[in-house]
């Protein structure tokens, strides 16, 4: 999250982590919006 908080792309992320994969890096990304918009709805 910090790395594309400063700016950094998801591709360059993925550059620079190679052993993360695309799928996992985006199963992320989802879990975190997820999470956020259910906070968002419980408020």
């Amino acid at each position: 999250m910090d790395y594309i908080e400063e700016g950094g792309s998801l591709n360059e992320f993925l550059e620079d982590f190679p052993t993360v994969t695309r799928e996992h890096a985006i199963a992320v990304l989802e879990l975190a919006k997820d999470s956020l918009i259910n906070r968002a709805s419980a408020a």
